[in-house]
């Protein structure tokens, strides 16, 4: 049994809690430190206590010397944190997105091609059954694709304040569109070729526009929509969206929309609500000689799919194996800059007033 991977998890925010716990129940992994702004002043989470505490990267990164570093921090750090942690010789598991700009994201790929270091980015959706699923559903209704996602959420309670932290270095289909153009890349397997943006500032407190809803053309014919938008005044109609249609069908991820009660979070800021559903719908568009339709829809239940703490402890064994394995993880860095570009020329069309052509 070789001996368990030491690991710096960097940040203690909602997703590196849940990283931090991973590494704690996986016998794969040793948790060599925790690092965050305060934390040697402040509680950890719970089942975390115990571990070395640092407030430092630097000095956490020349002491421990890990194996392995988790970067859970804002994005505006992501490329500074895992290019330095590269070359001190750890593996990375990096949140997404890898960088706040191309430049960044392509110095973060070729410094760890260049030393031969682990970068898996945590892209939460590529080990969710219900989304494997999804796409591999949705990659048999023919071509072209017109995909439409959103993720609003209202900003109360704690995520009042994480929203409007995120704001201040991406706006928000920047911070989450990564995913879900990497579904629409996935589902299309095409080009992406242009992009439309629009946003707008609702939200006084915010630094940036709160709102934006951007468009994706592929060389294929296949378009895709994503909306985003967070703060105080967000709509909960119509807040989870996730539907592919194609000329056979279409096929739409179900929300669990059970109310829950004694929870300070409105429902559309849980991350549960974003992760988990409670079923798949398949519709198909074959009709008959009488234009009535030969077969019924479909509803595939996923009531016993993972929970976001387990998609954390999914995404945190891939890591493992990847290293253990020596994985190539070509395909899935170049999947993470592909996605960035397509929501920064989104931003940078918003900001332009125009359509932005992809190379």
């Amino acid at each position: 049994m070789p001996a368990p991977l030491r690991i710096l998890v960097v940040g203690l925010g909602h997703m590196g809690a849940s990283h931090a716990s991973a590494y704690d129940r996986d016998p794969g992994f040793r948790i060599a430190g925790l690092c965050a702004r305060g934390v040697t002043t402040r509680a950890v989470p719970e089942g975390l206590e115990g571990y070395p505490l640092f407030d430092d990267f630097a000095t956490a990164l020349a002491t421990l010397r890990p194996d392995a570093v988790s970067i859970n921090t804002w994005p505006d750090t992501h490329a500074a944190y895992a290019i330095a942690a590269m070359e001190a010789g750890a593996h990375v598991f990096l949140e997404k997105p890898i960088a706040t700009n191309l430049a960044d994201a392509e110095r973060v790929v070729a410094t760890a091609q260049r030393l031969g270091r682990k970068l898996v980015l945590g892209y939460i959706l590529r080990v969710h059954p219900s989304w494997q699923r999804f796409i591999a559903i949705g990659q048999g209704l023919g071509k072209p694709l017109v995909m439409r996602f959103n993720l609003n959420q209202q900003s109360s309670g704690p995520a009042w304040m994480w929203h409007k932290t995120l704001i201040d270095s991406l706006i928000p289909i920047v911070d989450c569109g990564v995913h879900y153009v990497d579904v629409m890349c996935q589902l299309t397997a095409a080009r992406p070729v242009r992009v439309h943006g629009i946003g707008a500032h609702l939200w006084a407190d915010a630094a940036q526009q709160n709102y934006g809803h951007l468009h994706v053309t592929f060389e294929d014919g296949s378009v895709g929509w994503y909306e985003a938008g967070w703060g105080p005044m967000m709509s909960e109609t119509a807040y989870f969206v996730k539907d592919v249609i194609g000329p056979r069908g279409a096929v739409s991820l179900v929300p669990d929309d059970r109310p829950r009660a004694g929870v300070a979070l409105s429902d559309s800021a849980d991350i549960d609500k974003h992760t988990k559903t409670d079923a798949i719908r398949l519709h198909h568009a074959a009709v008959g000689a009488d234009r009535h339709f030969t077969t019924p829809d479909e509803v595939i239940s996923m009531e016993e799919e993972p929970d976001h703490q387990a998609l954390c402890d999914r995404e945190q064994a891939h890591f493992l194996r990847a290293i253990r394995e020596d994985l190539d993880l070509t395909a899935d860095m170049e999947a993470a800059v592909r996605s960035l570009a397509i929501v920064l020329a989104a931003e940078q069309s918003i900001r332009e007033e125009r359509a932005v052509r992809l190379d």
